[in-house]
């Protein structure tokens, strides 16, 4: 156990991962988002990381991406543009596309950092309209394929498409008979989408050659939202018992692809809410029995098997949300008696040090904090712990889990 020093995060593991996972048990602590900025600058700087993904709208994420590679856009129009969730307004998010750009300012394209979103266009309230995706895939190969090869024309998705109000109604969340996502126009859409994404595949020799390289990265992102959204509507129209399952599990299955996608372009680091990037099952009560599904990070961890890490995230206190400190027969507990304001921990010799014994579980006083699952520890190939938050912005809970 010692403090966080981004070099002894790396010497906790076998070797250097392609994905470097970082999670968090809540959204926007100033002093979290502080760590994750440190450690993405030696990641860049000292180990030749050139990612950093993290858990927002895929869409909106490029806006983003085109300010730190090429300076476009000013920052305050990046940060109102480029985040969901209301992420934008966090300092620690500002600060790391203020930092992303000026390392990259001068550099050739090759030694640029990057910054990609994972999320799907979704929030808790809905869904967004699948139009700018399947609009801009359908672009992308009207520009590069015969026209008489693709399956439908720009004028026919619009038709179906309809109004995007139809797709964002809020009232479909917990009103299936309010989605559209098993209409009959739905139900077209996603087969036109599914020809689309096999024309993209088909034809990828000559769309690489024809365009730049960014520009197919981005026509397949374009297609794997589509699709996803697409799902997603569908299962919001879904009656049955398994309906809060299928589209908690459909949003973690998009944000394993993106994950996948962008490890596909070198190592990366990727910041989302524990709950999406652990290795075992998530779970969440909603009302009734427990809901539990395949997290991001357990589906990208059985696809890259040790390339795949993951660091969970604890904290002992967050005074202005009234979570005060731990019980000391916790895990949080435990490391809250350290002298450490922040330590890094190696979960593999705490559960040593336990000797079998199994910590109780921590039960948080307000909702959005997530302890660490005691059962669960050694899933984990590093804990970082942190005393106290102080005072940094919280999250109203309107985003991501």
């Amino acid at each position: 156990m010692h403090g966080v020093d981004p070099a002894a995060v790396l010497e906790l593991l076998p070797a250097r991962p392609r994905l470097l996972a970082l999670g968090e048990p809540t959204h926007g602590e100033d002093v979290l988002l502080d760590v994750r900025n440190e450690i993405f600058r030696h990641l860049v700087e000292r180990e030749g990381y050139r990612t950093i993904a993290i858990e927002s709208d895929c869409l909106m994420g490029l806006v983003v991406d085109d300010h730190v590679t090429s300076g476009a856009g000013t920052l305050d129009d990046t940060m109102a543009r480029g985040f969901s969730h209301e992420w934008g307004a966090f300092p620690g998010n500002r600060e790391l596309v203020r930092w992303m750009r000026e390392y990259n300012d001068g550099r050739p394209d090759a030694e640029q950092v990057r910054f990609a979103g994972i999320d799907g266009p979704l929030e808790i309230t809905g869904a967004a309209s699948p139009r700018q995706a399947l609009t801009g895939l359908h672009a992308h190969l009207t520009a590069g394929v015969a026209a008489d090869l693709l399956p439908c024309t720009a004028k026919t998705l619009d038709e179906l498409l309809g109004t995007d109000d139809r797709w964002t109604d809020t009232a479909a969340m917990t009103n299936p008979s309010r989605s559209v996502g098993r209409t009959p126009e739905a139900g077209q859409l996603r087969l036109l989408a599914d020809d689309l994404v096999a024309l993209l595949d088909a034809w990828t020799p000559q769309l690489i050659a024809a365009s730049a390289p960014e520009d197919w990265h981005r026509a397949r992102l374009c297609g794997r939202t589509a699709l996803g959204l697409l799902r997603y509507h569908s299962a919001m129209a879904d009656t049955s018992p398994s309906r809060m399952t299928r589209l908690v599990a459909l949003r973690d299955s998009m944000m394993a692809a993106n994950l996948l996608a962008v490890v596909e372009r070198g190592p990366a680091l990727v910041n989302a809410h524990n709950g999406h990037l652990q290795r075992n099952r998530s779970s969440m009560r909603m009302g009734g029995p427990p809901v539990e599904w395949w997290s991001a990070g357990a589906i990208v961890g059985a696809h890259l098997g040790e390339e795949y890490a993951f660091l969970a995230t604890a904290l002992g206190t967050i005074s202005h949300q009234g979570v005060h400190a731990p019980p000391p027969d916790t895990v949080e507990g435990l490391l809250y008696a350290l002298p450490h304001p922040r330590c890094l921990v190696d979960p593999r010799r705490l559960a040593t040090a336990l000797a079998g014994s199994t910590p109780a579980p921590r039960v948080s006083s307000w909702y959005g904090y997530a302890p660490l699952d005691p059962a669960h520890l050694t899933g984990n190939d590093g804990i970082v712990f942190v005393k106290d938050t102080g005072h940094g912005q919280v999250s109203s809970g309107s985003g991501g889990g």
